[in-house]
């Protein structure tokens, strides 16, 4: 069972072996963010094929190791499980036009997932993450700490990455996040967004560029929006950055970090919002994920994570969940 503390001889089950999945498990192998790692797919000849070639490369990399199998029992006595299976986004398709479509597939794994894992943490990859969560954790009667998405933090990461560009600055001394939904109608709280010490509107570069103005700012959160469909129209899928932001919500899982990070939970009562999975700063630790309730938005913002619940909670009511 997954105890408070580091995890020793951690097992990472990731399950779908598409872009998404076979691109976590090169990260979590390169990163050494499990000590064990197991790919689980339908398709026997994809998993097997994956699993190769990644243990092929695990000469290169740290103690990890790769296995994977087309038998749901790939994923027995996993600590963190990651779930990426499921239909991919096409060109000028949203997240919730899966919706239909994932929610029956995760109808037929998560009993079982949960009969092979029943201690594990469920980390929701698939589209509409948000959405999936709620069907996910009401499948598993497990509790909102344990079975959530990866949310925002990807967004999250583009959004820092933009800033960072734009200020002249490392993307690590950037601190801002995307709440809501992790879609449309996830929003930017600039409110709380600062580069270093000094809040975003009052940042000067050293290099003399100009401060940061509201237009500039909406912008960006346009490009935050939007990046997704242009990787999809260009290439077909997002993959890499996903994978990265996988594998990093995994280390803060299995290492007992105590990270902040904007994963998607089933919200109880935050800012009166029950039920509904959104993206706010959560801790992430042995213990889950566990929203950060005093986190302060404006009436604004505020309204803005309102809207993303309503958006939501109408994909839930079409789906009957």
């Amino acid at each position: 069972m997954v105890r408070m503390g580091a995890v020793e001889n951690s097992k990472l089950a990731i399950v779908g072996a598409g872009s998404v999945g076979a691109s976590l498990a090169y990260a979590a192998l390169i990163r050494g963010s499990a000590r064990h790692v197991a790919l689980y797919d339908i398709n026997h000849a994809k998993v097997e094929a994956e699993v190769l070639d990644l243990a092929h490369g695990t000469q290169f990399t740290g103690a990890s190791d790769i296995a994977g199998s087309a038998d749901i029992a790939a994923v027995e006595g996993a600590h963190v499980v990651v779930v990426t299976a499921g239909a991919k986004q096409k060109p000028g398709q949203t997240r919730l036009d899966l919706a239909a479509t994932n929610v029956r597939i995760l109808e037929q794994l998560m009993p079982e997932l949960v009969n092979h894992a029943p201690h594990a943490f469920y980390v929701l990859v698939t589209n509409p993450c948000d959405v999936l969560t709620v069907a996910a954790q009401r499948m598993s009667g497990l509790p909102a700490s344990r079975v959530f998405s990866s949310g925002t933090v990807l967004d999250t990461s583009r959004l820092r990455r933009l800033l960072a560009d734009r200020a002249g600055i490392s993307p690590t001394s950037v601190h801002a996040y995307i709440a809501g939904e992790h879609g449309d109608t996830g929003f930017p709280v600039w409110s709380n967004a600062r580069i270093g010490s000094v809040p975003i509107f009052d940042w000067h570069s050293p290099e003399g560029l100009p401060p940061f103005t509201a237009e500039e700012l909406n912008r960006i959160a346009i490009d935050v929006r939007d990046a997704a469909y242009r990787v999809i129209q260009g290439k077909g899928a997002t993959n890499y950055a996903i994978g990265l932001a996988g594998a990093r919500i995994v280390e803060a899982l299995l290492n007992d970090e105590h990270a902040i990070l904007p994963v998607s939970t089933v919200l109880r009562g935050v800012h009166g919002i029950d039920g509904i999975a959104l993206s706010v700063p959560s801790v992430v630790s042995a213990a889950g994920a566990v929203p950060i309730t005093e986190t302060p938005f404006t009436a604004e913002e505020l309204a803005q994570l309102h809207h993303s619940a309503d958006t939501l909670s109408g994909s839930l009511r079409t789906l009957g969940l």
